[in-house]
């Protein structure tokens, strides 16, 4: 069949099961497809995608039928590639994102979407074949944008770097090939990239985002812990991830501030795992047996999991929601929530909608001083209702953006746990002592960002997001400490933070006067890891301005007990030793507080 004719059965057959599949795998779920993800994963289902491909790609072509083109094949491929990566975002199965992983790997060695040599065919229809080529150049460049993602998320450091160098070099060239067509849309996303890995990548020999039991687990405590087993335990099994800033760091679809808490919600695979995620993506596991229409046959093993470790908490990952959209996820995840299960919503935005004062809120924010707050602070009646809650997107200034604490009170008759990241966080303080079923826990940040007076103050995503998911970094930016850092000095910076994290463990696991609220969420990893991080967090702050101003510190609530407040000895003395280790003490003010 000529290449101007129309596609084959089997193309035509796999173009449905795409769509059906669609309809099940849906990255950007809503309501209904959120009820469809309860059922387990059933990675067999994907495989059903081959059999109409394979069967086209290796038919010998006759007077009714022919084989796909390579860039067709790279799209069928693309389109499974994404299906793992849509189950991942949704179940956080590491199998579907090495899935993902092992697609377009295999799409982008074999170049199923390079540009075709120039033939009698294309010579004789100029004109569409152009055409032709740009709508495979778009493939091209949008396959790459997602090939990224997924390697960013696999910590691909080098897959990374080569990924964004090839993104470049083909928009510069697709300008020079397609010289009558616009890329400035292409052009924003280089600009974006460039962006998003700078702030991602500022500390090249940090340790993963996600929970290591080698770093984040404490063997020394596991009898403290344990007794708060005697009570009522609850698990972190789902949680719903959303936000949005102006001006905010990400990378198509993926902001920087969800990017981090993303990982910091799972777990980082050990073991045999390891091993053999490695063997599937680097050791020639992708096979070219369908000769020259070089069809993909991978098999994901079933045995490619971590049985060692317990499944990551369920993942609903909102893009610029509307509120009620928002709600809507949140009343469909609450409806199905365990009784012993616990749901975590993290929040990253502004808190207002009119770019001066999002200036005025930034500048302010570059001083290691007291700042004039952007805000009214303890001024009853001063404020015109800006500061009462967070605004969640670009559609206007009011309306369906304005997220109130009210909105989320009805949920409370479920388990909450709270991460608020905002200049107008502390408006969510109205939601303790207001539950309608079961006392919630809340992590708010500071109203100010903290930073050395010489400090840029480009937003490169929330300060207070960057220390609950990265706290060694955190600390660094914050002290103004620069990429080159000697790597011996960063180990054993991070040795220190080991140290200081497991003596807060112990002192908040034996502190009398816990709340319930926190000892009945402390047993689980990802929620005490959190709390410990906040613990450090608010004392690092506490520590960094020379007089004590609450919009600076972020708050708790329940309020946790005065053994973990910044005062403590046992909070204050690991920071110190950490400041002298980096040769930063001097940037902090411990002399100036009474113990």
């Amino acid at each position: 069949m000529a290449d101007g004719e129309a596609p084959s059965g089997a193309y035509r057959e796999f173009k449905a099961l795409v769509e059906a599949a669609d309809r099940k795998f849906r990255a950007r779920a809503g309501p209904a497809a959120l009820r469809q993800r309860r059922g387990p994963p059933q990675p067999q289902g994907l495989q059903g995608l081959y059999a109409p491909v394979a069967a086209a790609a290796g038919a010998p072509p006759g007077p009714r039928r022919r084989r796909l083109r390579r860039w067709e094949i790279g799209e069928v491929a693309s389109r499974i590639g994404q299906l793992y990566y849509a189950r991942y975002l949704r179940t956080a199965e590491p199998r579907s994102l090495v899935g993902a992983y092992v697609f377009y790997e295999a799409i982008y060695s074999r170049g199923y979407f390079a540009a075709p040599a120039p033939g009698p065919a294309s010579a004789s229809a100029v004109g569409g074949g152009k055409h032709q080529g740009l709508l495979i150049r778009y493939k091209e460049l949008r396959f790459i944008a997602r090939f990224l993602v997924v390697a960013m998320l696999m910590r691909r450091a080098e897959a990374v770097d080569h990924l964004a160098g090839r993104l470049r070099s083909l928009v510069h060239e697709s300008k020079s090939a397609y010289p009558k067509t616009n890329f400035k849309e292409w052009k924003q996303v280089l600009q974006e990239l460039e962006r998003f890995l700078e702030a991602d990548g500022a500390y090249k020999g940090s340790r993963s985002l996600r929970y290591d039991n080698l770093f984040d687990s404490y063997a020394s405590n596991l009898a403290s812990i344990a007794r708060f087993h005697s009570k009522r335990v609850l698990k972190l099994k789902e949680a719903v991830l959303t936000g949005y800033r102006r001006n905010e760091v990400k990378f198509t679809e993926l902001t920087l501030d969800t990017f981090r808490m993303l990982q910091c919600l799972e777990w980082e695979p050990t073991g045999s795992y390891q091993i053999a995620v490695k063997e599937l993506t680097e050791n020639g596991t992708m096979s070219d047996q369908s000769g020259p229409s070089g069809l993909i046959d991978i098999h994901l093993s079933s045995e490619i999991s971590d049985g060692s470790l317990p499944s990551n908490p369920q993942k609903a990952i909102i893009y610029h929601p509307t509120v009620s959209h928002l709600i809507a996820v949140l009343a469909t995840i609450c409806e199905e929530l365990s009784q012993d299960s616990i749901l975590l919503i993290y929040i990253s935005a502004s808190g207002f909608p009119d770019q001066n004062a999002f200036q005025k809120y930034a500048s302010s924010s570059s001083s290691s001083a007291r700042p004039a707050s952007a805000f009214s602070v303890d001024k009853p009646n001063s404020h015109t209702g800006s500061d009462t809650h967070l605004w969640l997107g670009p559609r206007g200034s009011g309306g369906p953006n304005n997220l109130y604490p009210e909105d989320l009170i009805p949920f409370t008759r479920y388990p909450l746990f709270l991460v608020i990241d905002s200049e107008n966080s502390h408006a969510f303080k109205a939601i303790h002592n207001a539950e309608k079923g079961e006392p919630a826990a809340l992590l708010l940040s500071p109203r100010i960002a903290s930073a050395m007076p010489d400090a840029e103050s480009m937003y490169n995503g929330g300060q207070f997001t960057y220390f609950l998911t990265a706290p060694m970094e955190a600390f660094c930016q914050l002290a103004g400490i620069t990429s080159d850092i000697d790597s011996d000095t960063y180990a054993n910076a991070e040795n220190i933070l080991f140290s200081a994290l497991e003596q807060y463990e112990e002192t908040l696991c034996t502190s009398v006067g816990l709340s319930i609220v926190w000892g009945q969420i402390l047993p689980d990893p990802f929620l005490r890891r959190l709390i410990l991080r906040f613990i450090f967090c608010r004392a690092v702050l506490f520590y960094f301005h020379p007089e004590e101003h609450g919009e600076h510190l972020p708050t708790c609530l329940p309020s946790l007990p005065e053994s973990v407040s910044p005062n403590a000895k046992a909070i204050r003395a690991p920071i110190l030793l950490l400041a002298e280790n980096l040769v930063v003490s001097n940037r902090f003010h411990f002399g100036n507080r009474k113990m």
